[in-house]
């Protein structure tokens, strides 16, 4: 068995056809059929159950999948590393960042291309399970999150570089300011307003730390949205449809025409935030130089 029937092995199980398997890896189904029977043959075990519908990984094919995606993962970073002890810090550096955290990019890119030209970026966003999967796969190096990282993965696989603490703001339109002069608000007056909260299905904790707050106070946040994009929940308060409650930095990235950011009186929490990436994995010139930037920018 060699590498390229191992990168075989790995379409058909990820696609769940071989079909569309062949399509991804631009070649006929009948000669990718032959070497999936030729590996079955040669380790004398069914790698897949087979129906109508899709191919099941067996109990020998899911373990032949987590070894395969190791070995391939190990040379793909294996060639990385020798590559960059030779050219030196080029190619492409893939991070993933968490909606409330994109804000955080732009300074560090900028300070890292000025010193890296020759690096280009590509950037995900997503909630924490995401981008901790995409960490698991290899499909990024880091990711730029709120803490703690809500990741299914045991969080002792992860070292996290601590950035300094957000501290909350209220966001409310504004409209409902008219000429008043205010940059504060009390949390009572917040109270009395509806609330847009930024939450996903899996990661809850920014959301549970805000309605908390609300609750040391004696109030129960009147939620009428939850949503998972900072952009949608910016739009729905310059409508008037309510306010938030979110880290200041997440308002460097929006213009403050059409809604107002308020410091919050009576009430001192912080968002924490911090780079998270893989222990004990390769990581590249690039991923750690970039890290350098953000220490730069502190």
């Amino acid at each position: 068995m060699d590498m390229r029937q191992l990168k075989y092995f790995l379409a058909i199980a990820h696609e769940g056809q071989i079909t569309r398997a062949a399509r991804l890896l631009n070649m006929e189904q009948p000669p990718l059929s032959r070497q999936l029977k030729l590996m079955e043959e040669e380790l004398g075990v069914k790698l897949f159950d087979r129906n109508r519908m899709r191919l099941k990984l067996t109990a020998a094919g899911e373990l032949l999948m987590k070894k395969a995606e190791m070995i391939i993962n190990e040379l793909d970073e294996t060639i990385k590393e020798v590559k960059e002890l030779e050219g030196g810090v080029r190619g492409v550096l893939s991070i993933g960042a968490v909606v409330s955290c994109i804000s955080l990019l732009p300074k560090p890119i900028e300070l890292f291309r000025k010193k890296h030209p020759q690096v280009t970026f590509k950037i995900s966003e997503g909630d924490h399970f995401y981008l901790g999967e995409m960490l698991e796969k290899r499909e990024i190096e880091l990711v730029i999150a709120r803490l703690p990282f809500e990741a299914q993965t045991e969080p002792r696989q992860y070292s996290i570089l601590q950035l300094p603490s957000d501290p909350f703001v209220a966001v409310i339109p504004s409209l409902w300011t008219g000429n008043s002069e205010n940059q504060s608000i009390s949390m009572r007056e917040l109270a009395s307003f509806p609330f847009i909260t930024l939450k996903t299905d899996k990661t809850t904790r920014m959301h549970e730390q805000v309605v908390n707050e609300y609750k040391r106070h004696g109030f129960e946040p009147n939620i009428i949205c939850e949503c998972s994009s900072v952009a949608i929940i910016m739009a729905l308060i310059a409508q008037g449809i309510g306010v938030t409650v979110f880290p200041k930095s997440v308002m460097s990235s929006f213009p403050t025409t059409v809604v107002k950011m308020l410091d919050i009186q009576d009430a001192d929490f912080q968002s924490g935030v911090g780079i998270v990436w893989l222990k004990d994995r390769y990581m590249s010139k690039s991923a750690q130089y970039f890290i350098d930037s953000f220490r730069d920018v502190q």
